[in-house]
């Protein structure tokens, strides 16, 4: 598994760069999105308000010194692993994210892997648009968690990850590493990179439909 670990090549922080606060500290300190600028970041990517509140996403106006929505990163057991902050605003030169914390965690959007579908996503604004769909998800935020092989195992997985060459590299190294699952490749509509440009470029109904028809072919070939 220290081969999986290096495949995705993340080196998060285990703290706070500056001020060395742990993630359930920083977490804590997090303020509810409404209200403020964060409301209207996820509302412009085509997040209801109650759709990122049920996720747990937050609101931090200075996380390492830019404003950012939060979302916390689980355990197989249900605890914070990591926080992942994704920045409102960026410039040439700046990170549009950072995590920060202990390997081994997913942010669940809904039921998320204990789903009667599961479908992992790179993004955490990948999984709360398939919320607005009515489905299910679990975000990766790029990073490997070692239990999922044991959750995945004699499930179907769907792997939804960018539709781009890093995308289907990951689906490629997930499908190796789930071997005990039946994996299927879950892209974006054509000319949508991900599944919340799907949804921004073809709107909920759209999207709603084609993650419904893809899915239900599968349901049926299964059955038969």
């Amino acid at each position: 598994m220290h081969t999986a670990m290096g495949w995705f090549g993340c080196n998060d922080h285990l703290q706070m760069p500056r001020s060395g606060e742990l993630p359930d500290e920083r977490i804590a300190r997090a303020i509810s999105l409404a209200g403020t600028p964060g409301q209207a970041y996820v509302e412009r990517r085509g997040i209801p308000l109650d759709i990122a509140d049920a996720a747990g996403m937050r609101f931090d106006p200075d996380w390492d010194g830019r404003a950012a929505v939060l979302v916390g990163l689980y355990d197989h057991d249900g605890a914070l692993a990591s926080v992942h902050g994704r920045y409102l605003t960026t410039v040439r030169g700046q990170n549009k994210m950072l995590t920060v914390g202990r390997s081994g965690g997913v942010a669940c959007v809904g039921d998320g892997w204990q789903a009667r579908r599961l479908i992992l996503v790179e993004g955490i604004f990948d999984a709360l648009s398939l919320a607005v769909c009515g489905w299910p998800g679990v975000a990766t935020i790029g990073r490997w968690a070692p239990w999922l092989p044991q959750i995945c195992a004699q499930r179907v997985v769907w792997l939804g990850f960018d539709a781009n060459a890093p995308g289907d590299r990951a689906a490629e190294r997930y499908m190796q590493l789930l071997s005990e699952a039946t994996v299927y490749r879950l892209l974006p509509p054509p000319r949508c990179k991900d599944w919340n440009t799907a949804l921004a470029k073809c709107g909920p109904a759209a999207v709603t439909r084609r993650l419904r028809d893809r899915i239900a072919a599968v349901d049926e070939t299964s059955i038969r």
